[in-house]
């Protein structure tokens, strides 16, 4: 409020806080003002002093201070400071008879006064003459905590405190502490156990008895667990019971604290002390008007016991009660909207008949002292009658039984968590639906409460333990007051209930008994907001007529003479009900009002500048509105509810629609409720206007607000209202004035459908009055303040809800209208709730365009759906068909005028286009309006939107579903088709087709199984890479055209333990196997690595067998046919023609492992017995090389390694935009390249768990083409080499594709049954296969690139520089072996290992024999001269002396170097290992010779002979092999090559090594 204007700002408590007191309600009374240099907070009044608060956190005393004992005169005319506190800031103040409290900002409690009682809480002191703190300690908390306490109230005797937890403290003396106890005073503070667990919102003291305001416990959610029967804490026996001859006895001696709820107008005597017997009254009579300072209880005589009968009976109405509430049906909807407003009623009748059923059977009759019970039973149907009818509550019995915690009958002592425990749902006290509506926002101030009361006297229950006063429950208290001998509540419909003692007329009314709350009597039209209750009188703050806040009183008139005698005081005058003050105008605006003793105060603000007017206009405003709500929901829907053939006369639809608006109706009412109180608390407390929650919560109120008006337009729409007018009529008679009055209308003879219309549409009034009155508010605020905007925004927004909310009412008049002007089966198919009419073609503005010389065409633009409806000339009202285009699906486009001078508009839908004629521009312009306004409820409608649409014409998707993104009238982007019989895609959509990546499921016959498609599509067919799972359990992967497997593939069929497991990878043609393929039978053990056609096995072909049989040949139907080579494990051959699988079938050669063999004719099965006629040769020695000519050459008959894998590099180039390999342009492949990282990408995005945070960082990097002018140098082809190592380390690369495509047909080629070493040939010839044509897609990427073997161009020469030493030669090796041999290392170094397999037996063999030596004895065995044997070595950091014991340190470094050969993967690491192992010796050597010095190769051998052996390289032949078949062959003939034949050399003279 800083930038308020004001007019006096610099003395600010001349207008804010003003403090004024009176005594008494004749003319002549003038309030005193009591002057503070600040502005007063809040003000208590004790019964001769009072306690003030100032803005500040400052306290004053005034009046009468006995306990001050520095003041020469106990009475104090002037405030005077409370020094001691001035170091706290004080938050809230309290003032009991004749002590006070306070409570400070960080929940800290201070006392002072009279103590003789306890009442300050401090023990051993009679008098606390100033403010001293009082801890408030948690003592069942581990370890015990200090409690922070949020308000304090003051009574005669006793203090009352209410924690920050909403738990209540009690000290002091008196029964009224609602302890459970005998012994006064109470010194310390002590919880009140029988609320905890309940949310306190506030307490109050009178002098003998307490109030306290409890929010409704919320409906538990776990099952209710049926009643115990010991107790929870203890376990021993709640219940005993004693057998007599005509009764039985039940007693609850067992006693751990508290009681129970009484039920509503029930009070009960106060026994003197906690009986021994433990036998308790079950339910009390209402008990005559005791002494108010009287704690005594009302017996009387005992009497005998009733007998059996009267139980009976007592227990037969109960279970015929419950009954009838049991067996009541609900025909069709009957009730619908009832059962949503009773059905908690009925459910929580029946449980507690059921509960009280349970109990009463177990436990038979209660003892009750001084009481017969045969009376009880007959004064309880008329008591409880008059206890539901008196109060004039909705339904008040059954809110009352909805909320029983207890049941009459019960017994009056339990523990409260036993309670608890065996509590039952219940369900809410809500004005409208008891158990209907949830609870708004936890910050706004709850309505659902209850009022819990104790202590002495009719104002407080007479009972020692809180109980509920059950009558008030359902009334929405917001505030409880409590006078010396009389209570006080204050409702959210603003009303004041009063009970208790009214000898002076202090309740506002004369009604009996006075132990009940009542009415306090007031006129139509007073709404009353704050309340005070002083000794003998009450003090109201309501509204009146005007903005300015009145001011009544009820209770006894005080003269002016100073001092009255107490006879004086009982005999005087006194009100009936509660009479205006007559300067209460004077004052100014009350913004609060308290009592105590004779005493009455209110606190006051000036207007400034009008913004104390606004805020009480405001408050006053919503309050009228709420108490308006509050009528009409029991003056009209309440009533009608009661009627039991509303349902029927509604019928099925109007009945839920009304239920639903019902349901709005409360949510509504409910907030305008929260609201009300929640600016009531603002009037008294806060002045910052960003506290208010009609700001704050500005969306909750315009929500509700819309909603509710959607209810209203759909009851509207359907003919609710006109359905309603008859039961309005049955209850309220034929004029229903009560609800002609309720609707405010002016104009008259209305029909009642209308008025009820009218009635429901009031609260949109009250949109504006809020619009209005904040505006009015933003006013009192410069125009650049932060206040000022935020009053002006949600002005702004009130406003335009309002006209929102009032078009829509427009609508739904509208609709109503055009229903009841064309009635017929056409119009009844259309009418829906929320649908509403935007315009109609019957006034011919609109026809179809080339329509029928005798057809009639109607349009209709509803919120929703076109319809366009058909019918012939003779019968223009009946049309024959109709057809409904939902708007979600429908566009819409202006045809231009230009050239064909008609006002056309093209409507587009997803199966139909027409086109619609209107009569005139202007028509053409406002159908056009309406319709886009309609589909996007804005002007101009997207072409591109999500919607779902079901198919009715197109034979692909008739009667399917689709849900997604649409363009122009055709699905596209990304939605979900769902057919009839159970098919589902769910992907990318263009122009209609499925198109992209996308996931098809299609059921099968068997119900757990169906084929699932996940990959790319085009044009509406499987195209692209994708995933088939048949149902039969196949799976292929791999690549689709036109629906068909198309391209390279992988099929794996059956699992390993089912009948025929196998695996196809290879080429496909239209849905079969055709072209080189690998297929992998692993029942049989056998796989085959050749050629297909049409699904069948033909061309050249490998056949290896886990048996280690190898056939290479021909194949042709399938069979081994023609010719072939055969050969087994121990080198048998057979080299000739085949007819079958495995079948030898004419001429050939059969080849011994000895080199024998047998020319001729054979035929047979290969394993079993063969048949032969030929000559069987012996080559001798000395046969000539020309007769050994005929030694074996594996792999011609196998097919070629260019051969192989065709329609995997083919895919690739295709990717790039070629349609054959080197054929296009290389702009367009690299535009390709970015489309297809951007799709990935995109589709990845969506589950970024798929790519790890390198992954995001290589495709990064993929982005950022190699770029470069001229041929390329070194420092280029680096560039190139980084790009290609980035972009095969990605799948979503096409070269990163197809390596790992390549890795994955290799591995399934020579892992498992392929893992035979006669194929090494062929693995080696693939790999080097594969460098050349990845070659050849990387030079078609870099064009610049030099040729295989070509050398890259000299770098710019620098001026003065020399010539680079040498060219660097390009190799595909060089440049793409480092990509893709570690990933292909496994399976070939397996084909190696198996290959050299008996080679490196003899050498390991070897290896391990020869490094059983020392150093030096191995040294001087290989020849290496003395003058290279390392005479001292170091270990572990230490020069050691070699001795002839050494052993394993000698040339140690250049061991371990070697040693890493087996960890690297390509012959130019392998290569590098060498030669840094060659480095490391010469060093060694130069260390120890201590000159320069060159090797020479005899010199050499030896000592790296050395270096080899004590390497211990296990397969040192594979090793080599690989190196020497894959290594560059640029460096052949250099440094390299000649240290790779070293050690080559090295492998040979170790297996030929023989130690002598």
């Amino acid at each position: 409020m800083e930038k308020q204007i004001s007019c006096g700002e610099e003395d600010g408590s001349g207008e804010r806080g003003l403090l004024h007191t009176w005594m008494g309600y004749s003319y002549s009374t003038t309030p005193e003002r009591i002057l503070l240099s600040r502005p007063v907070l809040q003000a208590a009044l004790g019964a001769r002093h009072g306690v003030l608060l100032v803005e500040g956190g400052q306290v004053y005393s005034f009046g009468e201070l006995p306990w001050k004992q520095n003041h020469t005169s106990s009475v104090v005319t002037e405030p005077v400071l409370e020094a001691v506190l001035s170091e706290q800031r004080v938050v809230f103040v309290a003032a009991g008879s004749v002590h006070s409290g306070v409570v400070t900002e960080d929940g800290g409690m201070h006392m002072w006064g009279e103590n003789t009682h306890g009442q300050c809480g401090l023990s051993g002191l009679s008098v606390i003459p100033n403010p001293t703190p009082v801890g408030v300690l948690d003592s069942e908390a581990m370890p015990p905590q200090t409690v922070k306490i949020l308000e304090v109230a003051c009574g005669d005797q006793h203090t009352l405190a209410l924690s920050a937890k909403h738990e209540v403290w009690a000290w002091g003396s008196g029964c009224q502490l609602g302890l459970n106890t005998s012994k006064f005073p109470v010194w310390k503070p002590q919880k009140v156990e029988h609320l905890a667990g309940r949310h306190v919102l506030q307490v109050a003291c009178g002098a003998a008895h307490s109030l306290a305001l409890v929010r409704c416990l919320p409906p538990p959610h776990e099952p209710r667990k049926p009643p115990q029967d010991k107790c929870g804490q203890c376990h021993q026996m709640l219940y005993t019971m004693t057998d007599r001859e005509d009764h039985v006895i039940i007693s609850d001696g067992h006693h751990c604290s508290v009681g129970v709820e009484l039920d509503s107008g029930e009070t009960t005597s106060e026994p003197e002390a906690p009986p021994t017997n433990g036998e308790f009254c079950v339910e009390a009579s209402e008990f005559s008007t005791p002494e108010p300072d009287s704690c005594r209880a009302t017996g009387g005589k005992s009497s005998p016991y009733p007998d059996e009968q009267a139980v009976k009976a007592y227990l037969k109405r109960l279970s015929d009660h419950a009954l009838a509430e049991h067996t009541t049906k609900t025909p069709s909807t009957l009730h619908s909207a009832q059962v949503s407003l009773r059905n908690n009623f009925q459910q929580a009748k029946l449980r507690d008949y059921n509960l009280a059923m349970m109990r009463l059977t177990k436990f038979f009759v209660l003892q009750v002292p001084g009481e017969r019970v045969e009376e009880r039973l007959r004064q309880e149907e008329p008591m409880q009658g008059k206890k539901s009818s008196s109060l004039g509550d909705i339904r008040e019995e059954e809110a009352e039984l909805s909320r029983r915690l207890s049941l009459p009958g019960l017994l009056s002592q339990v523990s409260p968590r036993l309670l608890r425990r065996t509590s039952r749902h219940r369900a809410r006290a809500v004005p409208l639906a008891p158990g209907g509506i949830p609870e708004a926002d936890a910050h706004l101030p709850p309505l659902q409460t209850e009022v819990w009361s104790w202590g002495r006297g009719q104002e407080g229950n007479g009972d020692y333990l809180p109980v509920c006063v059950k009558s008030l429950n359902g009334k929405e208290v917001l505030r409880v007051a409590a006078g010396a001998y009389h209570s006080l509540a204050l409702t959210a419909q603003s009303q004041v209930f009063s009970w208790g003692c009214n000898t002076s007329g202090q309740l506002g009314h004369m009604e009996s008994p006075t132990t009940l709350p009542h009415l306090a009597k007031l006129s139509d039209g007073i709404r009353v907001w704050d309340i005070g209750a002083g000794q003998q009188h009450t003090l109201l703050l309501a509204d009146g007529d005007c903005i300015q806040p009145i001011l009544y009183y009820s209770g006894q008139q005080v003269k002016e003479v100073m001092e009255q005698t107490e006879e004086e005081e009982k005999t005087g005058e006194y009100t009936q009900q509660p009479v205006l003050l007559p300067f209460c105008m004077n004052l100014g605006y009350v913004s609060s009002v308290c009592a105590g003793g004779r005493t009455c105060a209110a606190l006051t603000d000036c207007n400034v500048m009008g913004f104390i007017a606004s805020l009480h206009e405001l408050a006053a405003a919503v309050r009228k509105y709420y108490c308006k709500l509050s009528n009409i929901n029991s003056l009209l829907l309440q009533p009608l509810l009661k009627l039991d053939s509303l349902s029927s006369t509604l019928g099925q639809s109007s009945a839920g629609l009304l239920q639903n608006l019902i349901g709005r109706f409360g949510r509504l009412s409910q907030l305008t409720g929260q609201n009300s109180a929640s600016l009531t608390s603002f009037l008294r407390r806060s002045r910052d206007i960003r506290g208010l929650v009609i700001l704050d919560d500005a969306h909750l109120f315009l929500d509700t607000y819309s909603e509710y008006c959607s209810a209203v337009g759909d009851l509207l729409v359907m003919g609710g209202f006109q359905a309603l007018v008859k039961p309005c009529h049955d209850v309220f008679g034929k004029g229903a004035e009560v609800v002609q009055k309720l609707s405010e209308c002016s104009e008259e003879d209305l029909p009642l459908a209308d008025v009820l219309a009218h009635l429901f549409y009031l609260p949109i009034k009250h949109l504006h009055e809020y619009g209005r009155l904040l505006l009015k508010l933003a006013t009192c605020y410069e125009v650049s303040s932060v206040d000022y905007q935020k009053l002006q925004d949600a002005c702004s927004k009130y406003e335009s809800m309002a006209l929102h909310l009032k078009r829509r009412r427009k609508e739904a008049e509208y609709t109503l209208h055009f229903w009841k002007s064309f009635p017929g089966k056409m119009t009844d198919s259309l009418r829906k709730p929320s649908r509403r009419l935007i315009c109609e073609s019957s006034n011919k503005a609109l026809t179809l365009q080339n329509a029928g010389r005798f057809s009639v065409n109607w349009f209709i633009l509803f919120n929703d759906a076109l319809v366009h409806a058909q019918g012939m000339v003779p019968y223009k009202s009946l049309f024959s068909t109709h057809h409904v285009f939902p708007l979600a699906t429908l566009w819409v486009e202006p045809i231009s005028e230009e050239n064909t001078g008609i006002y056309g508009l093209k409507v587009t839908s997803p199966e139909e286009s027409f086109t619609l004629l209107a009569s005139s521009p202007a028509e053409k312009a406002k159908w056009l309006r309406s319709i886009n306004q309609a589909v996007e409820q804005r002007a101009d409608p997207p072409i591109s939107r999500t919607a779902s649409y079901t198919f009715y014409k197109d034979s692909r998707l008739k009667e399917a579903i689709y849900e997604g993104r649409w363009v122009s009238g055709k699905p596209n982007g990304r939605g979900v088709v769902k057919w009839p019989d159970g098919r589902i895609y769910t992907g990318t959509f263009k122009n209609g087709l499925e198109d992209g990546y996308g996931d098809y499921v299609v059921p099968n016959k068997n119900p757990n199984s169906c084929d699932h498609y996940q990959g790319q599509w085009k044009d509406g067919k499987m195209h692209g890479f994708g995933t088939f799972r048949y149902a039969s359990g196949e799976i292929y992967e791999g690549s689709f055209q036109d629906n068909m497997r198309h391209g390279h593939g992988m099929l794996r069929s059956g699992k390993l333990n089912s009948t025929s497991p196998s695996v196809f990878i290879g080429q496909w043609q239209y849905d079969k196997k055709s072209g080189y393929g690998v297929f992998d039978d692993i029942t049989r053990g056998e796989k085959y690595m050749g050629m297909w056609l049409d699904d069948q096995r033909q061309g050249n072909a490998v056949v290896v067998t886990q048996f280690s049989l190898y056939y290479e040949g021909s194949f042709s139907n399938n069979k081994m046919m023609g010719n072939g080579v055969l050969l087994s494990e121990d080198d048998t051959t057979f080299e000739g023609e085949f007819s079958e699988d495995w079948t030898l079938n004419g001429k050939g050669v059969l080849t011994m492992p000895n080199g024998d063999y047998i020319e001729g004719s054979f035929s047979g099965v290969w394993g079993t017995g063969l048949k032969m006629s030929g000559s069987y040769y012996k080559p001798s020695l000395y046969d000539s090389d020309k007769e050994k000519a005929h030694a074996l050459k594996l792999g011609r008959l196998a097919v070629h390694s260019e051969e192989k894998w065709k329609a995997v590099f083919l895919e690739c180039w295709n990717r790039l935009g070629c349609d054959s390999p080197g054929q296009g342009q290389t702009t367009t492949a690299w535009d390709n390249i970015a489309v297809a990282l951007t799709a990935n990408r995109r589709q990845q995005r969506d589950s970024p768990e798929l790519l790890s945070r390198s992954h995001h960082k290589t495709l990064e990097s993929l982005e950022f083409i190699p770029q470069h002018v001229g041929p390329v140098t070194l420092e280029v082809y680096h560039t190139i080499r980084r790009y290609l190592v980035k972009a095969c380390d990605t799948p979503l690369h096409p070269l990163g594709r197809l390596v790992e495509t390549l890795v994955s047909v290799y591995r399934m080629t020579y892992v498992g049954v392929g893992a035979n070493r006669r194929l090494l040939p062929q693995a080696v010839n693939e790999i080097k296969s594969y460098l050349s044509r990845i070659f050849q897609l990387v030079r078609f990427l870099f064009p610049d690139l030099p040729e295989e073997g070509g050398s890259l161009a000299d770098p710019p020469k620098e001026k003065g520089g020399s010539d680079p030493a040498g060219k660097c030669v390009v190799s595909s090796s060089a440049l793409l072996l480092p990509v893709l041999l570690p990933r292909l290392y496994p399976p070939l170094f397996t084909l190696y290992a198996l290959e050299k397999e008996k080679e490196d037996d003899v050498y390991w063999e070897c290896v391990l024999r020869l490094n059983k030596q020392p150093d030096l004895a191995l040294l001087a065995f290989l020849g290496v001269q003395e003058k290279f044997w390392p005479v001292t070595v170091t270990v572990h950091g230490e020069k050691q002396q070699v001795l002839s014991s050494t052993k394993d340190t000698c040339f140690a470094s250049a061991v371990e170097t070697l040693q890493q050969i087996s960890t690297t993967f390509t012959p130019s690491d392998k290569l590098q290992v060498i030669q840094l192992t060659f480095e490391e010796i010469t060093q060694e050597v130069l260390a120890l010779l201590k000159q320069d010095f060159l090797w020479s190769m005899d010199d050499l051998f030896p000592v790296f002979l050395f270096v080899v052996l004590r390497a211990r390289i296990r397969n040192l032949g594979s090793e080599v092999s690989l190196i020497e078949d894959l290594m560059d062959p640029c460096v052949q003939h250099g440094e390299h090559g000649i240290m790779f034949t070293t050690l080559k050399a090295c492998y040979y003279q170790i297996q030929h090594e023989k130690i002598t």
